[in-house]
């Protein structure tokens, strides 16, 4: 398949396209992923043996999922989502790639993201998805209530799309989920240091959940469905 055909800005002009001012900007876009590419995106993801989001590392993709990561960390496609939410040059700005290919209870907390990160995107590739609003992503307007719904909550199936800025109130997160949840995440952040500090946290934490998988699971087993986090 054509490189640029994988993830053609162009598709974020679909009619039920979402974007939002208030009370951040904010888009969500459906169909953003060719349906004939389903089969290699899926054969290539990568295989993590534990839970969370990681740095991503070519070696542990195959090349259509690293065609993709290319695409979405393009300036091209920076461009697009820049000027539908009103981030000047977002490209200027250095790109980190996080991976994820399954959650445990504890991930998904009520948060803004970090003030180093200018915007952050989400893209999905599951190709089902249970009959529950468990572990779909929900925009929110408080840090502390779940349920504050702003817009209609965004079930993590193949080619769906989000991306928003991040301010002081860009509350989301989701309910508790465990389970297989497939998602590439690129962040636009302020600093290549800050890349590297993340880079190097996010590595560490992979390490850690190699050898500590378990306790991971059992902490966040009980988590309240309103629980948020400092950034």
């Amino acid at each position: 398949m054509n490189t640029a055909a994988l993830l053609d800005p162009a598709r974020l002009d679909r009619p039920d396209t979402d974007v939002r001012l208030e009370p951040f900007p904010f888009m969500i876009a459906h169909g953003q992923l060719p349906d004939e590419a389903r089969g290699d995106l899926e054969r290539d993801f990568p295989r993590y043996a534990s839970a969370g989001f990681f740095p991503y590392d070519p070696a542990d993709c195959g090349p259509t999922i690293n065609a993709l990561v290319q695409r979405l960390s393009s300036a091209e496609f920076a461009s697009a989502i820049g000027k539908r939410l009103g981030i000047e040059n977002l490209g200027q700005y250095p790109t980190l790639i996080t991976i994820c290919r399954s959650l445990n209870k504890r991930h998904g907390t009520i948060h803004t993201d970090s003030r180093s990160k200018v915007a952050t995107a989400l893209l999905y590739l599951n190709n089902q998805w249970p009959d529950t609003s468990d572990g779909c992503l929900r925009f929110l307007g408080s840090i502390d209530n779940i349920d504050s719904i702003v817009a209609p909550e965004l079930k993590p199936l193949y080619g769906e799309f989000a991306v928003f800025k991040r301010c002081e109130n860009s509350f989301h997160g989701h309910l508790p989920f465990e389970g297989e949840r497939r998602v590439i995440q690129v962040a636009w952040l302020t600093s290549e240091d800050e890349k590297l500090r993340k880079t190097k946290r996010g590595k560490f934490s992979r390490a850690f959940k190699k050898l500590f998988g378990s306790l991971d699971r059992k902490l966040g087993a009980g988590r309240d469905r309103n629980a948020s986090h400092p950034d």
